[in-house]
């Protein structure tokens, strides 16, 4: 097909006529981390931050070379080694691990990596459709699994999942509370009411209603591990996502304040702190900047100078949900490509 204006930047970078124009317009900027992290942007999405500074002229230039070329869109390329599942990896071996937000992203990876390390697991997610995606992953790949739908912002809901993990499995090991959601874009006296509820509904209730019912199996058996899914917005702030950054600090707070009770009844509890990784909701942030028609005079900027891929973020889950942890408890544990330097 011919080039279009829907036309990723990932797609442009990984085709050969379509990078020797950049290349030819952009000889210094092609090569930076912003551009190679702007993969999910299309040229208009990107031209359209303050920061990036690409003249419109410019832009019309490139759009004049790229509209003759043909091509088919394909996945941009990893940037590096994807982490082993290691098969012969039993380091979790009889755990019992409820995943929350497994239908995608650091869920999915998290879970099919774990189940590849012998775990069971307890699958959750609000889309049903995805939640039952990653169990026929978890199941191809020989693990052991059951999935449940729902609401994590709803205390009946997460009761109802707590509960069957200890019907299905008797016990929980460790529960990794990992759903969440984006806000959108926008500036503070612009977030509506209902907005901020939402967000704080699911990142900050949600994990509250997890940690509460899980501890509460836990304290009972003697033992537990409970990892909660923060985000570099849990240690500072965000531009234009206030809602989000507070959803994200309260988190951090639940962890420390739950690990300072708990850390003498044998349960530990720990944060982790993503910084940009490659999900879905992060692709749909250009699509939320343009809805939104509002810009943030900043942006993020891994140092590493790409996103995270689910996998990689997988695999420090998967450490903490191992016996390895076993001296970390109140840990906010960041993982961001070098962001908050």
């Amino acid at each position: 097909m011919a080039y279009n204006e829907n036309i990723k930047i990932g797609d442009l970078l990984n085709h050969e006529e379509a990078f020797a124009v950049l290349q030819k317009h952009l000889p210094q900027f092609v090569s930076e981390p912003t551009f190679k992290m702007a993969s999910n942007f299309t040229l208009d999405q990107l031209v359209a931050l303050p920061q990036v500074n690409i003249p419109l002229s410019t832009l019309e230039a490139i759009k004049n070379d790229l509209a003759p070329i043909g091509f088919v869109a394909e996945k941009t390329p990893q940037t590096h080694a994807a982490p082993s599942s290691r098969k012969n990896d039993a380091s979790l071996e009889g755990k019992v691990i409820i995943v929350t937000g497994a239908g995608s992203g650091i869920g999915r990876a998290s879970a099919v990596l774990m189940s590849a390390r012998r775990a069971k697991l307890v699958l959750v997610d609000f889309n049903a459709v995805t939640g039952e995606e990653t169990l026929e992953l978890v199941r191809k790949n020989g693990g052991e699994a059951v999935f449940v739908q729902a609401d994590v912002s709803r205390g009946e809901d997460v009761q109802n999942y707590i509960q069957k993990a200890i019907e299905t499995y008797g016990k929980i090991d460790v529960a990794f509370n990992n759903a969440g959601i984006l806000q959108k874009f926008q500036p503070f006296h612009e977030i509506s009411e209902e907005e901020f509820s939402r967000v704080i509904d699911v990142n900050l209730k949600g994990i509250f209603f997890g940690m509460k019912y899980a501890l509460q199996v836990m304290e009972k058996q003697g033992y537990g591990h409970i990892i909660n899914t923060a985000s570099t917005t849990a240690i500072r702030a965000e531009h234009s996502l206030a809602a989000y950054t507070a959803s994200k600090h309260g988190v951090a707070g639940l962890t420390k304040a739950a690990a300072i009770e708990y850390v003498r009844k044998g349960i530990r509890i720990n944060a982790i702190c993503p910084g940009g990784v490659a999900t879905t909701l992060t692709a749909a942030v250009p699509q939320s900047l343009q809805e939104s028609g509002y810009v943030p005079e900043e942006f993020p900027n891994m140092r590493i100078g790409r996103y995270a891929e689910p996998e990689e973020l997988a695999e420090l889950v998967a450490f903490m949900a191992s016996d390895g942890s076993s001296y970390m408890t109140g840990s906010i544990i960041v993982a961001d490509g070098g962001l908050t330097l």
